[in-house]
């Protein structure tokens, strides 16, 4: 029996070894041999994990992930810092984080692909749409007076052309807190480029009465599902709650979970660095769209001068980004660069903070999540020394680095 006792010990010894090595094999995919760069040249894993730890450390960012792709596939995938500081819990790859306005631009493909399907027309006006009065949709009586919201085109939402604020509670010039404002158009829809959520969520809301479908269920079945999104939702989850971050804010005071409990294409999604830099490298193979539609979410809709991407109305212009021709396509950031168009997307808020930017031509691309309101303050130096990439308008998103004074 002693003997017997000691055969079944070993068994179990060696499977657990074997499933320990496989773990291993796992947690390290993508962090054996080096990183390619824009330029050509490449870098270590150690010299990626000192620069993240260093500059992380001199801007006092609590936790961030970290997703890097070459050959348009995940080729670097880490985690570091904390997903709760005060219990000495680090952060990991499967850690659901806030994805802030990360959510457009999984929304805007989403609606790249209801566009090839013939459900959406990018130029038919919303006002086609509705099954009732516009101001059953929300909010939206001042807005249905003014005959102007009737030329908005799904479009226009997806590159902030509509004219409406990007948060109808805010003050556009001052970016302060106003509940006596209501939805309204600022200018001409088409005719400039505003930032504004408030034209994603009208989009939304019509596309769900007029499909008949939640945009959970949408967003599951055009992207989630097909991309193995498995840890991604635009609602709070149950089983989020064991596996999620805490975020902190620039001083450090933690902000708590965000749990969205209301689906909005313009910001409640949460995911995981994993799932998101799946998102983006499925973008980057084309897969679930055509070659037509996918020129067709990239083409730049509209020119961008103004200074900076907030406050959204500012009449102050400039051309210190005429030299990258920055635009916006349908749903992403464009700019021409030497090494082809890229296009990126950012979110944020007061404790979060992300950022991707994607070259197709190169086949490279960079993700970043952090839940810290420090995070922006090292993306100018991490974008530039881990992927080579010195041609995102910094200054525009107001990217100040951590060694600079605001």
């Amino acid at each position: 029996m002693k003997k017997l006792h000691l055969q079944k010990q070993s068994v179990y010894f060696k499977a657990l070894i074997i499933l320990l090595m496989c773990v291993k094999s796992v947690a390290g995919l993508g962090q054996t041999g080096s990183i390619k760069r824009l330029d050509g040249s490449s870098l270590s894993v150690s010299q990626i994990d000192s620069t993240v730890k260093h500059l992380m450390t001199a801007a006092k960012v609590e936790g961030l992930a970290l997703a890097i792709i070459n050959n348009n596939r995940v080729a670097y995938q880490k985690a570091y810092g904390f997903k709760d500081k005060e219990k000495n819990i680090p952060l990991d790859t499967s850690t659901v984080m806030y994805g802030a306005s990360f959510s457009k631009a999984a929304f805007a493909y989403i609606n790249m692909r209801l566009v090839e399907k013939g459900l959406i027309n990018l130029d038919k006006p919303l006002v086609y749409y509705l099954k009732k009065p516009l101001r059953e949709y929300g909010n939206y009586e001042e807005l249905e007076k003014d005959e102007r919201w009737k030329k908005i085109t799904p479009r226009m939402c997806l590159s902030h052309t509509t004219g409406l604020p990007n948060v109808w509670w805010m003050n556009v010039k001052t970016g302060i807190r106003d509940t006596t404002l209501v939805n309204r158009l600022y200018f001409e829809p088409g005719s400039r480029y505003a930032y504004s959520g408030e034209g994603f969520k009208l989009l939304q809301r019509i596309e769900e009465v007029y499909l008949g479908k939640d945009l959970e269920k949408i967003a599951r079945e055009e992207l989630f599902l097909p991309a193995k999104m498995n840890r991604t939702s635009y609602l709070w989850q149950a089983e989020f709650e064991a596996n999620s971050a805490i975020g902190y804010d620039e001083d450090g005071i933690a902000g708590g979970k965000v749990r969205s409990r209301r689906a909005v294409g313009a910001g409640s999604m949460l995911t995981t660095i994993s799932d998101y830099s799946r998102f983006i490298s499925y973008v980057m193979r084309r897969e679930g769209l055509s070659t037509k539609t996918f020129k067709e979410m990239l083409k730049p809709q509209i020119r961008i001068r103004s200074l900076y991407e907030f406050p959204t109305m500012l009449d102050e212009t400039t051309d210190r980004d005429d030299k990258i021709k920055l635009s916006y396509g349908l749903g992403w950031g464009v700019i021409n660069t030497p090494c082809g168009t890229a296009f990126f997307k950012g979110g944020h808020d007061d404790c979060w903070r992300n950022y991707s930017i994607s070259f197709p031509q190169k086949g490279i691309a960079i993700v970043i999540m952090c839940n810290s309101g420090n995070g922006e303050r090292i993306f100018k130096e991490l974008l530039e020394k881990l992927i080579g990439d010195t041609f995102t308008p910094w200054e525009w998103d107001r990217f100040t680095p951590y060694n600079v004074k605001k």
